[in-house]
């Protein structure tokens, strides 16, 4: 995406402070890991709370997959609820008509989703800026139709209602510690593997992409290429998220795995907020967006309909105004405005 369309989406690119070392980012990821299970010892006998936790840590690791491309890329998907739903709908079938283990089929729910994510990224993106996410959002559509049409795949409007068989093969439990858990640790593996990238050449190439795909065209960067990667690791681990989702659940239809506003939308309003193209954004952005939106449901949402989405679009108004580089971003400045009048 050219410095022009990172414009017209009015989002500035956030700048870190210094170039860390990839050993740095797993060890501050180890830390991260520790608090999270230390927060889960907490509240182990809290099942409201572990339910709000195991939210956080769910789309915060979606979030952190939707950055791969969609921050450190600069390309602005809102078709990964696609990449979502092929993975919940791969795991539930799987699970549903062959009996496949769901700990399994996360391995075929993350190829299909990347192969589906090439297969429609290749011609989507010679579209720039605005028109690659108009793209993106009319494929979340046109997914949305189809899997209501093919019931045979998906149950149609129905759904599907996955057996209670409890046991850790079946990823089937009584409590929700265990789901909380399994959710930490995939949001841990979406942050490695989002440092692996970013501290490699992959994730320099993104980048460059990001600021100008042209200049890094002229220099030898074969462009489409490093879009397509990027987008492949970041649909597979959206799609392994969309296995867990299922799992969780126990039920998945068109509305809940392909709503544009609670899947789609999400993943990039959380990164927004938290700070798009860092590291720790999308998990920054997790902790405020989701505790809050259960709150606004409990508190509000029997008084005044829709009144949660009022707010977090109100909220989502507010970052783009006066905190355009998110949490983080905004954590980096005052930071670096405290060391500069320190010296």
């Amino acid at each position: 995406m050219s410095r022009t369309d990172t414009k017209a989406l009015h989002v500035a690119p956030v700048a870190e402070a210094r170039i860390t070392t990839l050993r740095t980012e797993l060890v501050r990821i180890a830390i991260i890991a520790v608090v999270a299970a230390a927060v889960l010892f907490l509240f182990r006998g809290d099942p409201f709370i572990l339910s709000i936790v195991a939210y956080t840590f769910l789309f915060a690791g979606l979030a952190s997959s939707w950055n791969i491309i969609g921050g450190f890329g600069g390309q602005f998907s809102l078709g990964h609820g696609v990449f979502f739903a092929v993975g919940a709908y791969t795991t539930a079938n799987l699970y549903f008509h062959w009996q496949v283990s769901p700990w399994l089929s996360l391995i075929p729910a993350a190829i299909l989703a990347s192969l589906v994510a090439v297969a429609v990224s290749w011609p989507t993106f010679r579209l720039k800026g605005p028109f690659f996410a108009i793209a993106t959002l009319a494929l979340n559509e046109v997914v949305f139709v189809l899997a209501n049409y093919f019931d045979l795949v998906t149950g149609g409007p129905r759904g599907m209602m996955l057996p209670f068989k409890a046991g850790f093969w079946n990823m089937v439990f009584t409590n929700r510690l265990s789901y909380a858990i399994i959710m930490c640790g995939f949001l841990v593996v979406c942050l490695v593997v989002s440092a692996l990238v970013l501290r490699s050449r992959l994730g320099y190439y993104l980048q460059a992409v990001h600021l100008d795909e042209d200049a890094a065209r002229a220099v030898g960067i074969d462009t489409l290429r490093v879009k397509l990667t990027g987008m492949a690791i970041s649909a597979a681990l959206t799609g392994i998220g969309g296995s867990l989702f299922a799992m969780y659940l126990r039920f998945v239809d068109p509305p809940t795995v392909l709503n544009i506003q609670d899947v789609g939308v999400k993943f990039l309003l959380i990164s927004l907020i938290g700070g798009v193209g860092t590291l720790y954004g999308p998990l920054a952005g997790a902790l405020l967006i989701i505790p809050l939106e259960f709150f606004l449901r409990a508190e509000l949402g029997g008084t005044i309909p829709g009144i949660n989405l009022i707010i977090l679009g109100a909220l989502l108004v507010v970052f783009a105004l006066f905190m355009r580089r998110g949490i983080i971003g905004a954590a980096q400045a005052l930071w670096q405005r405290h060391r500069g009048t320190g010296q």
